[in-house]
């Protein structure tokens, strides 16, 4: 199983407000941090907007923040919120028409199943506030690259830490 991207920019929004403590962040300012697609991420934080995620402000001191607290923002949500489907076999979309010949008899199906559903339950079982737990400062972690330094300062020139990947 793969996410889409739109699922991990959506993450990764989530993740950069969690670390901004209520204050407001801009999509610019996200996007030059992840060195991501400002225009990718119009379409992103327009979604978790109306999803009711984060709370978007516009005007001069616009940006947004994020709707609840990261401890009640739990990642499976996020995730069945932004990927279109979880359709991991062809049968099992109803929309499409199904030319596999052994649906009627295949175990496959029942097991793919389970197992798309034990993967959402884990992923329910963490929050937002659980992802950026372990907070690590990025430009220690990664690397410089040549002609470029990683930013990571928020419009007010704070350090936004991320969380640390084991």
């Amino acid at each position: 199983m793969q996410l889409t991207l739109y699922t991990d920019y959506s993450l990764r929004v989530l993740v950069y407000l969690a670390q901004t403590h209520g204050e407001s962040a801009t999509i610019t300012e996200i996007a030059d941090f992840y060195r991501i697609s400002r225009n990718h991420l119009v379409k992103v934080v327009h979604n978790l907007g109306n999803e009711g995620l984060i709370i978007t402000t516009r005007g001069k001191h616009g940006g947004m923040r994020l709707a609840r607290d990261p401890e009640a923002i739990a990642i499976g949500e996020v995730v069945r919120r932004t990927e279109p489907n979880f359709n991991l076999v062809e049968c099992f979309d109803p929309q499409k028409k199904n030319n596999c010949v052994i649906t009627a008899s295949c175990s496959l199906k029942n097991m793919l199943y389970q197992a798309n559903k034990a993967f959402l339950d884990l992923l329910d079982a963490y929050t937002l506030a659980d992802v950026t737990a372990g907070k690590v400062d990025l430009p220690a972690a990664l690397p410089a690259l040549p002609g470029n330094t990683p930013r990571n300062t928020g419009k007010h020139g704070k350090v936004i830490p991320i969380a640390k990947v084991d």
